[in-house]
């Protein structure tokens, strides 16, 4: 602060801290204990706190308007609405340079403010968080007020927002708000409110598809959700008729409607649901030469060997990469009771691979999950006797192993991927917490259910006192050679 404005507020100091004392509530005994005279901090004497009581006399000055020496005018664009709030210099500067410059610089006593329609109408709410340090909002206020607390940089407000709207993404709400916090953030650049919000969308895709709030979506975030590889949704199919729902509503322009055509994984689609697709879709209809060479590729990848077709195509590309689906074809659900207890095992079958030549194929995998396993970099090898040590002991981490039940020629040239996605309870809603790739063990992330209370009953991870996992497979088909011809 200057020092100009710093002789300028002091002056204002006194008749506020007047007002506040002359409730009788806040008492001298009270600054005194705080270390304004003896006893201060470092001296060992106790300390006598009144800061809830001097909020609510602040609140009482701002409500009454006591001692304002500024006249707030909040005004939209439009001129439609006129809001006038009667503040205090000293509280303003404190908690805003934004306002700290604002008045310095006033010619009056009223000071003009130009504000959105969304904006003005939280502006009340964002000025008591000024003066009381806490404020109460609903879903749809959350983004007017992060944009007062960005543009008056108000940093404790703005921090406190984003926490709020990434811990309620998954929170219901009529019409959605989880694309609108993501377009916000975009906006505004708001990285770590961005990141949670397209993550969260990615990793319950299918209840984003069905809601209202996906044909809201901009061709940029659809976009960046049709490229990614960690999409958490029942199949390809059930993309692809969201995709086409989204393009008969938005009505985008040609480039864009191709684009996102081509991020379509065709080839994880059978062919029978490929060949219905051509016949029966309009969309597919109307774009069709632009996504052919994709359709052609996707129906050899069906009709020849894997092996034979690694040795003239990248079948590492995105169009040959599985997504993690839901149906049963690629995984299973695990409900573990009581995950604390002790070892859990089960089994469950998987196809073989996307393509059609493996369709008929089944591979049988055991899961094995241990509540307590310790790291064998953590584990004592051998007693003073010179006996093994258990393999489980107590302190020790979750994990799972997942290994097929028997081998086979057929898994030449195929890599599998495990991904385990871990369910929790947010607002009344099971959504996806968290999402580990392995090839074996969970071990291999060194983090799987590092932060789960799983021996409390309250805990987020838990329902019912149970652990809810969805085990997926995902069959990577590996180049061999590349054909010269």
């Amino acid at each position: 602060m200057r020092s100009r404005d710093r002789i300028l507020f002091v002056g204002t100091l006194l008749p506020l801290l007047a007002l506040c004392l002359q409730s009788g509530t806040v008492t001298a005994a009270t600054l005194k204990g705080d270390g304004t005279q003896e006893g201060g901090a470092g001296s060992g004497g106790d300390t006598l706190s009144h800061s809830l009581t001097l909020v609510q006399r602040l609140e009482a000055l701002l409500a009454q308007g006591n001692g304002s020496d500024v006249a707030l005018r909040v005004e939209t664009p439009s001129a439609d609405e006129v809001k006038v709030i009667q503040a205090h210099s000293l509280v303003l500067s404190l908690q805003s340079s934004v306002f700290e410059e604002l008045l310095f610089s006033r010619n009056g006593s009223t000071v003009v403010l130009k504000e959105s329609s969304d904006c003005a109408a939280v502006f009340d709410k964002f000025i008591r968080y000024l003066y009381c340090g806490e404020i109460s909002l609903r879903l749809d206020q959350a983004t007017p007020l992060h944009k007062l607390a960005t543009k008056y940089r108000v940093l404790g407000l703005q921090q406190g927002i984003t926490q709020y709207m990434t811990q309620n993404l998954a929170r219901d709400s009529p019409s959605g708000h989880v694309v609108g916090w993501y377009e916000y953030a975009q906006q505004s650049g708001d990285t770590t409110l961005r990141d949670s919000c397209l993550q969260y969308l990615a990793w319950n895709l299918s209840s984003v598809l069905q809601s209202g709030e996906w044909a809201t979506t901009s061709s940029h975030l659809l976009m960046s959700l049709l490229q990614r590889s960690d999409l958490i949704l029942q199949s390809e199919m059930e993309l692809f008729a969201a995709l086409e729902a989204w393009i008969i509503q938005n009505e985008p322009d040609g480039l864009t409607a191709e684009n996102a055509l081509r991020a379509v994984r065709y080839a994880m689609m059978p062919p029978r649901e490929l060949f219905r697709l051509q016949t029966q879709s309009p969309i597919l209809a109307r774009y069709q030469e632009s996504v052919r060479d994709l359709l052609y590729m996707s129906y050899q990848f069906h009709s020849a060997s894997p092996l034979h077709m690694a040795k003239y195509f990248d079948v590492n590309c995105s169009l040959f990469m599985p997504r993690n689906y839901l149906s049963p074809v690629w995984g299973s659900s695990w409900i573990i009771n009581n995950p604390t207890r002790d070892d859990r095992s089960t089994s469950f079958q998987t196809q073989l691979g996307p393509s059609g030549h493996d369709a008929s194929k089944r591979v049988t995998w055991n899961a094995l999950f241990s509540p307590r396993w310790l790291p064998l970099s953590m584990r004592p090898m051998y007693t003073e006797t010179g006996a093994m040590q258990p393999t489980r002991v107590d302190g020790g981490r979750p994990r799972i192993i997942i290994t097929p039940a028997t081998s086979s020629a057929d898994f030449a040239g195929v890599n599998f991927q495990k991904t385990v996605l871990v369910m929790a309870q947010q607002q009344g809603k099971v959504v996806v917490k968290h999402v580990y790739n392995f090839h074996q063990s969970t071990e291999e992330n060194g983090d799987f259910l590092a932060e789960a209370d799983l021996y409390r009953r309250t805990s987020e991870y838990l329902s019912d006192s149970s652990l809810y996992l969805h085990i997926v497979v995902k069959p990577l088909y590996q180049t061999l050679i590349t054909s010269k011809n």
